[in-house]
């Protein structure tokens, strides 16, 4: 559990990250913030760019936690874009930055875990192989992961969930095909 110093830290720097770009932050306006001083933060984080890592890891540990079983893919977008939508500021400012590498490993294994957790709800009792599953969890993490990674490229100005709710109504009943196809193959 993080002590209040690096709570303080991390919300000054969202708050600044919310403000303006993370080239435009330094340490000193993130300790002039929370009220420290340069020592407490070196203490807790070699730099800003390890601060920010460990924050946007943080955060997808906190969302895979918060959304423990996913039963519609509408869920996985919700839980993919949740930080993306109360922080969207923020986001773009992480994403058009050097950690943009940091801000897609978050996205990445944000889209593994609630296509995953998804696609295993799915499934209940069909019996497919191991590879099928891999592949049918791949497409749609890659899908999910793509739509997302559009949204954020176009500034976030499109109405994404509305996209994806209309690409959930085309595709309806497309995800039981393919697990009824693969349950009834010898594969």
């Amino acid at each position: 559990m993080a002590n209040l110093t690096e709570k303080a830290i991390k919300a000054s720097a969202l708050k600044l990250l919310n403000e303006k770009p993370m080239n435009q932050i330094t340490v000193k306006d993130v300790v002039e913030d929370c009220g420290i001083n340069r020592n407490s933060f070196y203490y807790h984080f070699r730099d800003l760019p390890s601060l920010i890592e460990q924050m946007v890891l943080e955060q997808a540990e906190n969302l895979i936690e918060d959304y423990p079983s996913i039963n519609t893919l509408e869920d996985c977008l919700d839980a993919a874009i949740s930080f993306a939508m109360n922080n969207r500021k923020a986001a773009m400012h992480i994403y058009n930055s050097v950690s943009r590498d940091i801000y897609e490993q978050y996205l990445w294994r944000v889209c593994e875990h609630t296509v995953t957790t998804y696609i295993d709800h799915v499934l209940g009792s069909y019996k497919i192989s191991e590879f099928d599953r891999e592949v049918i969890i791949n497409f749609y993490k890659c899908a999910c992961f793509g739509q997302i990674l559009d949204w954020q490229r176009g500034g976030m100005k499109s109405d994404v969930k509305k996209q994806f709710l209309r690409l959930c109504e085309i595709k309806k009943g497309f995800i039981e095909d393919i697990i009824l196809r693969c349950a009834g193959s010898d594969k």
